[in-house]
């Protein structure tokens, strides 16, 4: 029983955190229609960031600067050039955001080096939460959760009742009709995609502490939110949401239960964790090619 009640709320956690990401990534294709090869170098960007405010002014002070510091340079890369490629189709757009991951990566490493830094987790939530037949379970998994629940009832609510959503909505199938009534779509595109920057870079000030901030998180995680994304649907929030729990409690079962498999000699369930989300890519493509509450066909 404290095996599984642990393996659930560690699941439900990592899944959690993959929903920031992702969220971010479903915002940016559900306005522009392209995927953001940069999307996981945000998340870097801002565990980076996140380390050296947390370390002049504190944590608190990073948990909200670093993600309005990425949200606004993502925005000012948008305006600068990929508004300008824009014109040129997807591709063109798929390949710039490709290059400008290799240049945060490179950037990370000049200014913050090649190995990992000494970002903590604060020591007010360094403690656990709660115990459960002796199962500890750390305050700090604790709080991401509740700042990614925040997070998926913020963006609902701003997508449904706030007048900045509703016009997004109409912007993701009617961008002329949009523009002709007055709304400026160059600027809510690049508003999306600062603000799904900045939640990439809010799981990364999260998570940086919980795992190991060093320049390869980037392609760590950028393969498995693209993942999540066609998974839970291209375009789907909840579909997103969804799908970042089934691959948080899934990667996290087969840790934990780390069964041998007796049709393969020699190999564990936990050996076969980092490929169990790919397989799962291949099922959802195979039997439904839309993923789980798909709504975007392009």
């Amino acid at each position: 029983m404290e095996l599984l009640v642990l393996s659930l709320l560690n699941g439900l956690s990592y899944g959690l955190l993959l929903f920031m990401l992702s969220a971010g990534l479903t915002l940016i294709f559900s306005l522009m229609g392209v995927l953001n090869f940069a999307h996981g170098s945000f998340y870097m960007l801002g565990a980076y960031l996140a380390h050296t405010v947390s370390g002049l002014w504190g944590f608190w002070w990073a948990l909200l600067l670093a993600p309005l510091l990425v949200g606004a340079l993502a925005a000012l890369f948008h305006a600068q050039v990929l508004r300008r490629v824009a014109a040129h189709g997807h591709v063109a757009e798929l390949l710039v955001t490709f290059g400008l991951s290799y240049v945060v990566l490179e950037v990370v490493q000049l200014v913050w080096g090649r190995g990992p830094v000494d970002y903590r987790v604060p020591a007010a939530l360094s403690g656990s939460l709660f115990s459960l037949w002796d199962v500890q379970f750390p305050a700090y998994r604790a709080f991401t959760m509740g700042v990614a629940l925040l997070v998926l009832g913020a963006l609902a609510l701003w997508l449904r009742l706030s007048r900045g959503g509703l016009v997004v909505l109409a912007a993701l199938g009617h961008p002329q009709m949009v523009q002709a009534l007055g709304h400026n779509v160059p600027r809510v595109c690049m508003g999306v995609f600062g603000c799904g920057a900045g939640l990439a870079a809010l799981a990364g000030v999260l998570g940086g502490n919980a795992f190991v901030t060093e320049p390869g998180m980037a392609a760590t995680v950028g393969s498995i939110v693209f993942v999540v994304a066609v998974v839970g649907g291209l375009g789907s929030l909840w579909g997103a949401f969804w799908a970042s729990l089934l691959m948080g409690l899934l990667q996290t079962a087969a840790v934990s239960l780390d069964a041998p498999l007796g049709f393969v000699g020699g190999v564990r369930l936990s050996q076969l964790a980092p490929l169990l989300p790919y397989a799962l890519l291949v099922l959802t493509l195979a039997l439904h090619p839309r993923g789980l509450m798909g709504q975007r066909e392009s």
